[in-house]
C-alpha cells in the first residue's frame, strides 16, 4: 500500500550504505510470521502453451493447501470473467479451500489515471461478485490495484472516506519482490522450450524472494525496534503456481509461520495504514 510500501521504502532510501546488505542475523529472537496474499484472480497473463487459468489457479490452491497455509487472502478481479466465464467455477474452489476473496477493482484500473468517481464505480462493480461468492466471509478487504493510492491528497482522503463509509479495510504490503516481473518471461522460455532458462528463471525468482523478505524484516527492526507480523503480494501467475511449493518451503527455512491478513493486520504497526477512516502517514 502507499503509505506501508512507500513509508518502508522512503525509510530504507535513508539508510547508510552500511546498511544495504541485508543483515538481520543479530537481532532479537522474535516469532516470524506472514500472511499470503494472492492478487489478479482469476487471471494474470500470459500463459504457457497449453496452460489455462483454471489450471494455474488449481495448481495454486493444491501447492497452498499441501503447504498447510490455512488462510490466504486472493484479491478478484471480476472483469475477468467476461472472457474467462469459466474461471467462475476456480473462484469457487478458493473459496472451498478457505480462502477470503477480496476486492482488486472491477478491471485492474490505477486510481492515478481515474477520476475518483470513476475508481469508486470500480470498487462497486466488483461487489455483487464479492457477495455471491463470499457471503459470509470478511471480504471487506481493498488492495489498491498497482498499490495506488492516488497521486495527491486530496484524492487519496477522498477514496479513503469512500472505502471507509463502504466497511472496507485496505490491505497493506509490506513483503513484495514484484514476482510479476517473471510471469512473461517464464511463458516465452515455456514457449521456446528453454529449460535452461526456466531453471535460471527459478533461481532468480527465490533469490529475491529471500533478499525481499530479509530486507524488510531489517527495515522492520530499524523503523520500529523489533520485527512484525508481515503480509507478501503476489500474483496468480502461471510461474508463481509452479514456484509456490518452494517459496513456502523458504519461507520456513527462514522461520517464518503462516497467518492469516487479519492476523497480521490487527498488529498496531498497521493501525494507519488499514483503516481509511485514519489519515494517510
Amino acid at each position: 500500500m502507499r503509505s506501508r510500501c512507500l513509508s518502508f521504502c522512503a525509510f530504507a532510501s535513508l539508510l547508510p550504505a552500511s546498511c544495504a546488505a541485508p543483515q538481520i542475523s543479530n537481532t532479537p529472537a522474535a516469532p516470524r510470521t506472514i500472511a499470503i496474499t494472492i492478487d489478479d484472480l482469476p487471471v494474470h497473463a500470459p500463459f504457457p502453451p497449453g496452460t489455462t487459468p483454471t489450471q494455474v489457479n488449481e495448481q495454486l490452491i493444491s501447492a497452498l493447501r499441501n503447504g498447510g497455509v490455512k488462510t490466504v487472502t486472493a484479491f478478484v478481479n471480476g472483469h475477468s470473467l467476461e472472457t474467462s466465464p469459466e474461471t467462475e467455477q476456480v473462484l469457487e474452489e478458493w473459496r472451498r479451500a478457505g480462502a477470503i476473496l477480496g476486492n482488486h477493482g472491477w478491471s485492474h484500473k490505477n486510481l492515478n489515471d481515474l477520476s475518483a468517481a470513476d475508481y469508486e464505480r470500480e470498487v462497486l462493480l466488483n461487489e455483487p461478485l464479492l457477495e455471491r461468492l463470499g457471503g459470509g466471509t470478511d471480504w471487506h478487504w481493498y488492495r489498491f490495484p498497482y498499490l495506488a493510492e492516488g497521486e495527491d491528497a486530496a484524492k487519496r482522503a477522498e477514496i479513503r472516506s469512500f472505502l471507509a463509509q463502504h466497511g472496507y479495510r485496505i490491505a497493506a504490503v509490506t513483503m513484495s519482490f514484484s514476482d510479476w516481473q517473471w510471469t512473461a518471461p517464464y511463458a516465452r522460455c515455456a514457449t521456446a522450450g528453454n529449460t535452461r532458462a526456466i531453471a535460471e528463471l527459478e533461481r532468480m525468482y527465490l533469490e529475491a524472494a529471500t533478499a525481499d523478505a530479509d530486507y524488510t524484516r531489517m527495515i522492520a527492526v530499524k523503523l520500529y525496534g523489533h520485527d512484525i507480523p508481515h503480509v507478501v503480494l503476489l500474483h496468480v501467475s502461471a510461474m508463481t503456481a509452479r514456484m509456490m511449493p518452494r517459496l513456502l518451503d523458504l519461507y520456513r527455512r527462514l522461520g517464518f509461520h503462516f497467518i492469516s491478513l487479519g492476523e497480521a493486520e490487527a498488529d498496531p504497526s498497521y493501525a494507519e495504514d488499514i483503516d481509511p477512516r485514519l489519515a494517510p502517514r
